[in-house]
Protein backbone atom coordinates (compact mmCIF):
# COMPACT_ATOMS: atom_id res chain seq x y z
CA UNK A 1 0.00 0.00 0.00
CA UNK A 2 3.00 2.61 -1.01
CA UNK A 3 4.02 2.38 2.89
CA UNK A 4 0.80 4.21 4.25
CA UNK A 5 -1.90 1.83 5.32
CA UNK A 6 -5.70 2.86 3.91
CA UNK A 7 -7.91 1.39 6.28
CA UNK A 8 -7.36 3.09 9.70
CA UNK A 9 -5.74 0.69 12.75
CA UNK A 10 -7.93 1.48 14.98
CA UNK A 11 -10.89 0.28 12.57
CA UNK A 12 -8.96 -3.17 12.34
CA UNK A 13 -8.36 -3.55 15.70
CA UNK A 14 -11.99 -2.76 16.96
CA UNK A 15 -13.18 -5.08 14.14
CA UNK A 16 -11.26 -8.11 14.90
CA UNK A 17 -12.17 -7.78 19.01
CA UNK A 18 -15.80 -7.39 18.00
CA UNK A 19 -15.39 -10.54 16.03
CA UNK A 20 -12.94 -12.10 18.29
CA UNK A 21 -15.56 -11.53 21.19
CA UNK A 22 -18.65 -12.84 18.91
CA UNK A 23 -16.89 -16.15 17.80
CA UNK A 24 -17.01 -17.84 20.83
CA UNK A 25 -20.42 -16.70 22.24
CA UNK A 26 -22.06 -17.98 19.21
CA UNK A 27 -20.25 -21.27 18.95
CA UNK A 28 -21.42 -21.96 22.54
CA UNK A 29 -24.88 -20.53 22.37
CA UNK A 30 -25.87 -21.03 18.68
CA UNK A 31 -23.76 -24.07 17.93
CA UNK A 32 -21.04 -24.31 15.05
CA UNK A 33 -23.25 -24.74 12.23
CA UNK A 34 -24.36 -21.03 12.84
CA UNK A 35 -21.25 -19.91 11.24
CA UNK A 36 -22.76 -21.54 8.29
CA UNK A 37 -24.55 -18.19 7.25
CA UNK A 38 -23.52 -16.09 4.67
CA UNK A 39 -23.49 -13.00 7.34
CA UNK A 40 -20.96 -15.04 9.72
CA UNK A 41 -18.81 -16.14 6.92
CA UNK A 42 -18.58 -12.46 5.69
CA UNK A 43 -18.05 -11.22 9.48
CA UNK A 44 -15.05 -13.52 9.72
CA UNK A 45 -13.50 -13.38 6.82
CA UNK A 46 -13.88 -9.45 6.45
CA UNK A 47 -10.89 -9.40 9.54
CA UNK A 48 -8.12 -10.82 7.22
CA UNK A 49 -9.70 -8.65 4.56
CA UNK A 50 -9.03 -6.15 7.34
CA UNK A 51 -5.75 -6.36 8.32
CA UNK A 52 -4.68 -7.64 4.41
CA UNK A 53 -6.42 -4.77 3.16
CA UNK A 54 -7.56 -7.62 0.04
CA UNK A 55 -10.14 -6.59 -2.40
CA UNK A 56 -10.61 -9.62 -3.63
CA UNK A 57 -11.71 -10.81 -0.38
CA UNK A 58 -13.55 -7.67 0.32
CA UNK A 59 -15.37 -7.35 -2.78
CA UNK A 60 -16.52 -11.25 -2.89
CA UNK A 61 -17.99 -11.12 0.96
CA UNK A 62 -19.92 -7.38 -0.38
CA UNK A 63 -21.61 -9.63 -3.49
CA UNK A 64 -22.25 -12.37 -0.96
CA UNK A 65 -23.74 -10.26 1.94
CA UNK A 66 -24.47 -6.20 1.72
CA UNK A 67 -27.35 -5.87 -0.01
CA UNK A 68 -28.86 -8.79 2.61
CA UNK A 69 -26.74 -6.79 4.87
CA UNK A 70 -29.17 -3.45 4.22
CA UNK A 71 -32.38 -5.39 4.26
CA UNK A 72 -31.21 -6.58 7.67
CA UNK A 73 -30.68 -3.41 8.63
CA UNK A 74 -33.57 -1.98 7.13
CA UNK A 75 -36.26 -4.40 8.79
CA UNK A 76 -34.21 -4.22 11.97
CA UNK A 77 -35.05 -0.53 12.03
CA UNK A 78 -38.35 -1.33 11.12
CA UNK A 79 -38.95 -3.55 14.05
CA UNK A 80 -38.77 -6.58 12.04
CA UNK A 81 -41.85 -5.49 10.36
CA UNK A 82 -40.42 -5.05 6.76
CA UNK A 83 -38.94 -8.21 5.23
CA UNK A 84 -38.69 -10.29 8.48
CA UNK A 85 -35.20 -11.33 8.29
CA UNK A 86 -34.79 -9.27 11.80
CA UNK A 87 -37.67 -10.28 13.31
CA UNK A 88 -35.81 -12.60 15.78
CA UNK A 89 -34.41 -9.84 17.28
CA UNK A 90 -37.60 -9.18 18.49
CA UNK A 91 -38.70 -12.57 20.20
CA UNK A 92 -38.40 -12.95 23.92
CA UNK A 93 -36.83 -16.45 23.40
CA UNK A 94 -33.63 -14.87 21.83
CA UNK A 95 -31.74 -14.08 24.45
CA UNK A 96 -30.61 -10.44 25.73
CA UNK A 97 -26.51 -11.03 24.64
CA UNK A 98 -27.28 -12.40 21.40
CA UNK A 99 -29.58 -9.98 20.43
CA UNK A 100 -27.00 -7.14 21.45
CA UNK A 101 -24.05 -9.54 19.94
CA UNK A 102 -26.37 -9.52 16.39
CA UNK A 103 -27.25 -6.24 16.39
CA UNK A 104 -23.86 -4.99 16.62
CA UNK A 105 -22.56 -6.75 13.91
CA UNK A 106 -25.03 -6.86 11.58
CA UNK A 107 -24.93 -2.82 11.92
CA UNK A 108 -20.82 -2.65 11.60
CA UNK A 109 -20.86 -4.81 8.66
CA UNK A 110 -21.73 -2.95 5.85
CA UNK A 111 -19.90 0.19 6.53
CA UNK A 112 -17.28 -1.50 6.59
CA UNK A 113 -17.93 -3.18 3.64
CA UNK A 114 -18.65 -0.23 2.05
CA UNK A 115 -15.16 1.78 3.05
CA UNK A 116 -13.15 -1.35 1.61
CA UNK A 117 -15.09 -1.02 -1.04
CA UNK A 118 -14.86 2.78 -1.50
CA UNK A 119 -11.00 2.46 -0.50
CA UNK A 120 -10.10 0.09 -2.85
CA UNK A 121 -12.67 -0.71 -5.42
CA UNK A 122 -14.58 -3.83 -6.57
CA UNK A 123 -12.80 -6.88 -7.70
CA UNK A 124 -15.20 -8.27 -10.57
CA UNK A 125 -13.14 -12.12 -9.57
CA UNK A 126 -15.62 -11.91 -6.55
CA UNK A 127 -18.75 -12.62 -8.57
CA UNK A 128 -17.66 -15.75 -9.52
CA UNK A 129 -15.96 -16.56 -6.37
CA UNK A 130 -19.07 -16.47 -4.07
CA UNK A 131 -20.80 -18.46 -7.16
CA UNK A 132 -18.79 -20.88 -6.21
CA UNK A 133 -18.43 -20.93 -2.19
CA UNK A 134 -22.79 -20.46 -2.35
CA UNK A 135 -22.56 -23.58 -4.15
CA UNK A 136 -20.39 -25.25 -1.96
CA UNK A 137 -21.62 -23.90 1.49
CA UNK A 138 -25.86 -23.99 0.58
CA UNK A 139 -25.80 -27.93 0.02
CA UNK A 140 -23.52 -28.27 3.09
CA UNK A 141 -25.39 -26.09 5.78
CA UNK A 142 -28.62 -28.37 4.27
CA UNK A 143 -26.88 -31.91 5.26
CA UNK A 144 -25.04 -29.77 8.72
CA UNK A 145 -28.06 -27.81 9.97
CA UNK A 146 -31.49 -28.59 10.99
CA UNK A 147 -35.15 -26.98 9.86
CA UNK A 148 -35.31 -25.58 13.08
CA UNK A 149 -32.16 -22.98 12.56
CA UNK A 150 -32.95 -22.87 8.84
CA UNK A 151 -29.96 -20.74 8.43
CA UNK A 152 -28.81 -19.08 4.64
CA UNK A 153 -32.97 -20.30 4.42
CA UNK A 154 -32.17 -24.02 3.30
CA UNK A 155 -35.54 -25.37 4.72
CA UNK A 156 -37.96 -22.07 3.10
CA UNK A 157 -37.51 -18.42 3.55
CA UNK A 158 -38.25 -17.20 7.13
CA UNK A 159 -40.47 -18.86 9.28
CA UNK A 160 -42.54 -20.80 6.46
CA UNK A 161 -41.70 -24.27 5.23
CA UNK A 162 -40.94 -25.54 1.81
CA UNK A 163 -42.90 -28.98 0.76
CA UNK A 164 -40.24 -28.97 -2.20
CA UNK A 165 -38.15 -32.15 -2.01
CA UNK A 166 -34.48 -30.26 -1.16
CA UNK A 167 -33.58 -31.56 -4.68
CA UNK A 168 -35.56 -29.02 -6.46
CA UNK A 169 -35.50 -26.64 -3.66
CA UNK A 170 -31.83 -25.93 -3.02
CA UNK A 171 -30.93 -25.30 -6.38
CA UNK A 172 -33.73 -22.86 -6.83
CA UNK A 173 -32.29 -21.25 -3.65
CA UNK A 174 -28.86 -20.84 -5.24
CA UNK A 175 -30.28 -19.89 -8.49
CA UNK A 176 -32.26 -17.10 -6.33
CA UNK A 177 -29.36 -15.97 -4.22
CA UNK A 178 -27.53 -16.07 -7.69
CA UNK A 179 -30.30 -13.48 -9.61
CA UNK A 180 -31.26 -11.42 -6.88
CA UNK A 181 -28.34 -10.40 -4.75
CA UNK A 182 -25.15 -11.61 -6.35
CA UNK A 183 -25.81 -10.29 -10.12
CA UNK A 184 -27.51 -6.67 -8.81
CA UNK A 185 -24.93 -6.42 -6.53
CA UNK A 186 -21.60 -7.96 -9.30
CA UNK A 187 -23.27 -5.08 -11.46
CA UNK A 188 -23.98 -2.24 -8.55
CA UNK A 189 -20.94 -2.63 -7.41
CA UNK A 190 -18.62 -2.63 -10.98
CA UNK A 191 -20.55 0.52 -11.74
CA UNK A 192 -19.86 2.35 -8.62
CA UNK A 193 -16.25 0.75 -7.26
CA UNK A 194 -14.24 0.86 -9.94
CA UNK A 195 -10.94 -0.60 -8.98
CA UNK A 196 -8.44 1.66 -7.95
Amino acid sequence: MAGQQRIPLWLKIAYTIMTLIIIPVYWHRLGPTNFLWFSDIALILMVPALWLENRLIASTMAVAVLLLELSWAADFFSGGQLTQVALYMFKDDTAGLIKLLSATFHLALPPVLLLMLIKYGYDKRAYPLQIIIALIVIPLTYLLSGPEQNINWVYGFGEQRTSLSPLVYLPLLTAGFILLIYTPSHFIFKRLFPPH
